[in-house]
């Protein structure tokens, strides 16, 4: 995000506190550690549709993935970067309301659960996956948010303001909802044009081989979900 029915799961194994075998996931994660540097994905790309699954296990390659995407988040000047909008099928987000290294609190929160919404208001929303599209949004005032921190710390808080805003921004990434979805089809058409252009640009790296096709996008959510789902 930029600036302007669900269960509680159980905590994620975290490599090194728990004894976890791993002999099945080791193939597939070389492959994936050795894969390009993160980079934040554009509307339409597939991967932003898709409803990540739970995390059920952390290890160091997970905690720097998690570091590289608030590393993204501050150099893109936002707020919140969901695991999707990094090509990764996880259920993970990172976020700092401040937007700013260094300064306010910085999140990782796995497996994020939203409940207990309170009230209504409407504010302005941008997103890293549509650069320079920015609508006003209607969401709950306040929320419950619940998860776990990378150390497999429970999170269990209730948020209120700007902050609440984030978090629920980022969780409907992780269940495949852009924040356009939230609209009503009269406001939405006035971004038409704009999603349009995305569209376009998106077709045009497709063509140039710029952007998997949809098979080997899926392959690769699947092996990503084989190692951490």
């Amino acid at each position: 995000m930029i600036r302007a029915s669900q269960v509680t799961l159980g905590p994620p194994v975290v490599i090194g506190r728990w004894i976890h075998h791993i002999d099945e996931f080791l193939t597939d994660h070389l492959i994936l550690t050795d894969a390009m540097a993160l980079s934040i994905i554009h509307y339409p790309h597939p991967t932003l549709r898709h409803r990540s699954k739970p995390i059920v296990r952390v290890d160091q390659r997970l905690k720097d993935l998690a570091q590289e995407m608030l590393d993204l988040m501050y150099e893109n000047e936002g707020v919140g970067l969901a695991a999707n909008q990094v090509d990764l099928p996880i259920r993970m987000f990172v976020a700092n309301e401040t937007g700013r290294r260094g300064e306010g609190q910085e999140w990782v929160v796995i497996n994020p659960v939203i409940d207990r919404p309170k009230g209504s208001e409407a504010s302005q929303e941008g997103c890293l996956s549509v650069p320079g599209i920015y609508a006003q949004v209607k969401r709950p005032k306040t929320i419950r948010l619940q998860g776990y921190d990378l150390q497999g710390n429970e999170i269990n808080m209730e948020l209120s303001g700007f902050l609440s805003r984030v978090m629920q921004h980022e969780v409907d990434h992780l269940d495949g909802v852009m924040f356009f979805d939230r609209m009503s089809e009269e406001a939405r058409r006035d971004l038409e044009d704009q999603l349009y252009e995305f569209q376009t640009t998106f077709d045009s790296m497709r063509r140039t081989g710029n952007i998997p096709n949809d098979d080997t996008i899926a392959k690769q959510i699947a092996q990503w979900e084989r190692i951490y789902t």
